[in-house]
């Protein structure tokens, strides 16, 4: 069985649910689904032994939270490159940690990236979760389950 990983970073919840519903759309496609907090991420071989990868953070001041910036430096010593690899993340206002994320998995960890970022208004969420379950089986149907 395929085996994906989401790992979130979070100021007000919503993140963390949108890592859920997307390992929802995961499972719901025969995808072993991991969900993690991005502090409980310690060390580059957390993130190894899976098939697909999804980093998520809320984006706050235009940027996304300090913890996945770190993680994503830990990330780059992972050897994640050939790997199917997916991004998304709340926001309030303007969005742009997703798509930093995506980029940086894209361009440096050179993985093999779904056809976009996953960007969601967190005052809008509840309109968002079957789009959310939708990009958990988009990053399915990348590894091929």
């Amino acid at each position: 069985m395929a085996k994906a990983l989401i790992v979130y970073a979070t100021r007000t919840g919503e993140s963390e649910k949108i890592a859920d519903l997307i390992a929802e759309g995961l499972r719901l496609s025969g995808v072993d689904a991991t969900v993690m907090n991005v502090n409980a991420v310690k060390s580059e071989a957390d993130l190894t032994g899976y098939d697909a990868i999804a980093l998520g953070s809320a984006t706050y001041h235009g940027n996304m939270l300090q913890k996945m910036k770190q993680l994503l430096f830990m990330a780059e010593k992972a050897g994640l490159e050939g790997r199917v690899g997916a991004a998304f993340g709340a926001f309030g206002w303007s969005g742009e940690a997703p798509d930093r994320i995506f980029d940086t998995m894209k361009n440096i960890f050179k993985m093999k990236m779904v056809n976009g970022p996953l960007r969601l208004k967190s005052s809008a969420l509840g309109g968002g979760i079957k789009m959310a379950q939708d990009y958990g089986k988009e990053i399915a149907e990348k590894i091929g389950a």
